[in-house]
């Protein structure tokens, strides 16, 4: 599934089909695609994981769910898109994802201080979302598209394991230190994503998300799906305090690579 920052890389590669007009507009949509026939392309933008292709009198929201795709110009992947829209800049092609349509302005529909990878992002808006969610899993949290716009599951694994965090824990029995720095690391390590991903270095600097031994102490990495959005936690459960639910009373020990 992509993640905020991947959104971003979109809007960017997309650019120049702003200014476009629609020339063309078929695929394996809903949609009425001759709505686009004609249309100007007048920005892209993202919200968290929703690309947002913007006309003059209309927005089409993407989101590519967990398998989808995206073409641009002539990279085409063979297989019928579910939408396609060309003009004399180029093509783009979706597919695997779900497409709607936004009739009102787009500052009516989104908070902008909720996205990680926004300009207007709240970290006080985030703490304070955070402390009324008190019986969420930390894990929960950081996937909560409400608080943490844009963080998808290996920002959650990574951002868990720099705090030093286990995905299990309650929201509400997190110290304030622990829920600071889960509001902090989420921005900060999606702009790091963004910038490995760009250089497409992100996989050498994982520390735990498909990872099978822990950086800091070489035990053993978990693996296991919890939570109420059942995705993938990869974690230490040495190095990562569990808070909550009397787990906190375990001690937490490490121990250094040799060498």
């Amino acid at each position: 599934m992509p993640e905020g920052p991947t959104i971003v890389i979109l809007c960017e590669e997309a650019a120049h089909l702003v200014g476009m007009r629609i020339k063309e507009a078929s695929g394996n949509t809903q949609l009425d695609a001759a709505r686009f026939v004609g249309r100007k392309i007048v920005a892209l933008r993202s919200w968290g994981k929703h690309f947002l292709v913007e006309f003059d009198r209309f927005t089409l929201r993407v989101h590519f769910l967990l398998f989808g795709r995206y073409a641009i110009d002539s990279e085409r992947k063979g297989a019928t898109p579910r939408l396609h829209l060309a003009g004399a800049r180029g093509e783009l092609n979706l597919y695997a994802s779900a497409l709607r349509l936004i009739e009102e302005p787009l500052d009516e529909v989104y908070d902008w201080r909720g996205d990680v990878m926004s300009d207007a992002w709240s970290p006080s808006l985030a703490r304070r979302k955070l402390a009324e969610r008190p019986n969420l899993l930390a894990c929960d949290a950081l996937l909560d598209q409400d608080v943490f716009a844009g963080v998808g599951n290996i920002i959650k694994n990574e951002v868990l394991f720099r705090i030093r965090v286990h995905p299990a824990s309650r929201v509400g029995a997190l110290p304030p230190v622990r829920r600071n720095a889960m509001v902090r690391e989420a921005r900060t390590y999606a702009f790091e994503f963004l910038k490995w991903k760009k250089a497409n270095v992100l996989k050498r600097h994982l520390l735990v998300h498909a990872r099978e031994e822990c950086p800091e102490c070489a035990g053993p990495i978990e693996l296991a799906t919890l939570g109420t959005t059942k995705r993938r936690a990869f974690f230490c459960p040495r190095c990562q305090v569990r808070y909550g639910d009397g787990a906190h009373a375990r001690k937490r020990t490490t121990r250094r690579r040799a060498g």
